[in-house]
């Protein structure tokens, strides 16, 4: 049952991308977006134009923030507002731009709106209430009185709530996610929005989804060398292949078709994977299902890569096949792409040569991720760019998640088209 239901998807999942996504993103289609502000990020996007034959019209030029973080109102007023009034003039009926791309020097985090003054005094107001209601569950838990301290817990989570909701500390965002919704007029700010494009979504009636959607890439990185080499491995990988091995590191077995949520759906994901690229021979696979991360040495010429859970924390398991695509699953992974301290993990895979990767500007949920199988599936059987594989494995705009690489870049486009068959994602748990 589990290998029948196994085989239904990468086709099932390749007919809804072709409803979805009519056909492979062009350059025409493309939109780079550079900070004159910052060094090296004007002639950057020139040389990626170049390269990919993208139109010099195509070119944005803003004068943003040059920080990896910026403010909700300079997002606004020196990000967003600049892009859509180049959209609405050059493609005023969404028809001819698919896709931005945001380059080197622009910030990577848009924080939360500023309280206002009003907010202020309601937050202190609710948060004397909630340390008064953390008093009293403390008294109440000394007389043992079990009714009276679930009605103060109750009043107490709804309290706190409502502390969330007014420090908005759920709006902030990867820069390159809300401008996705750059085009819509209007939509809420706390938490996420569901993804038109996402294949988990087909068939479903979802409230509050944005149409006016584009997807958005970044080509970045921890220096401008690191930049042009992601730029010219793309290219040259087209040409010659893709070569080297799969490596996928799960924490549990594979729970087959079990009811499942949360990690364990996201670590089975994984398994299926796996599973796709042993059943089309695309590569080699080693797959790990065992608590402990792959250790240094472990894991040569990685062409695909995806696993978890090491926070912050790099593991050098891995040395990098030319135009290598992988992510790690972890909160935070893309927090930072130039302080050079830091262990994440997009930053490391980066100087250590992948050519794309995924991840986080701050905590996502493990819900936020793009489905492992889903995403190597459909970028294994080479009719979308990585841009387009993306947008159809990530649940969520207005959210945590960034795209690192060439919007572009197919590293299967010239192989011989394979059955490749994806499983179906089910977020309700079953398989």
């Amino acid at each position: 049952m589990i290998k029948r239901a196994f085989c239904i998807f990468l086709l099932m999942c390749s007919l809804f991308a072709y409803v979805t996504i009519s056909q492979a993103l062009t350059p025409e289609q493309v939109v780079v977006v550079a900070n004159k502000k910052a060094w090296s990020s004007c002639k950057l996007a020139k040389y990626y134009m170049e390269k990919r034959h993208i139109p010099a019209s195509n070119l944005i030029r803003l004068k943003a923030p040059t920080g990896e973080h910026c403010s909700r109102d300079d997002y606004e007023k020196y990000i967003a507002n600049p892009v859509r009034a180049y959209l609405d003039e050059n493609d005023p009926e969404g028809l001819k731009f698919r896709c931005l791309v945001t380059m080197y020097g622009l910030p990577l985090r848009v924080y939360p709106p500023e309280l206002t003054p009003e907010e202020r005094k309601q937050l202190k107001e609710f948060q004397k209430k909630r340390d008064s209601l953390s008093n009293q569950i403390e008294d109440v838990k000394s007389q043992q009185d079990n009714r009276e301290l679930k009605s103060l817990k109750k009043a107490k989570a709804l309290i706190t709530r409502q502390i969330e909701q007014i420090q908005k500390d759920f709006s902030g965002a990867a820069v390159d996610s809300e401008l996705a919704l750059v085009r819509e007029d209007k939509y809420p700010l706390g938490r996420w929005l569901p993804n038109r494009f996402f294949v988990g979504y087909r068939g479903k009636k979802i409230d509050a989804m944005p149409q006016k959607v584009l997807i958005v890439s970044r080509l970045d990185g921890p220096s401008k060398d690191i930049v042009y080499r992601i730029i010219d491995d793309s290219l040259e990988v087209e040409k010659k292949g893709m070569h080297g091995i799969a490596y996928f590191d799960a924490r549990w077995p594979d729970p087959g078709d079990k009811k499942v949520s949360g990690y364990a759906l996201y670590d089975r994901a994984i398994h299926r994977a796996s599973r796709v690229i042993e059943k089309t021979k695309g590569m080699p696979v080693k797959l790990d299902c065992q608590s402990d991360l792959f250790q240094p040495g472990q894991c040569p010429k990685a062409a695909f890569y995806c696993g978890w859970y090491s926070l912050a924390r790099y593991i050098d398991a891995f040395s990098w096949s030319q135009g290598a695509v992988g992510f790690h699953i972890a909160s935070a992974e893309c927090s930072t792409l130039k302080n050079k301290e830091s262990r994440v993990w997009c930053k490391v895979m980066l100087e250590k040569g992948v050519a794309a990767t995924i991840g986080p500007v701050a905590e996502p949920y493990v819900q936020a991720f793009p489905l492992p199988d889903v995403f190597f599936g459909l970028l294994l059987e080479g009719r979308l760019t990585l841009a387009e594989c993306y947008a159809l494995s990530n649940p969520f705009w207005s959210w945590q998640m960034v795209l690192i690489g060439d919007p572009l870049y197919c590293p299967f486009k010239n192989k011989n088209k394979s059955n490749v068959t994806i499983q179906s994602p089910s977020l309700d748990g079953r398989g």
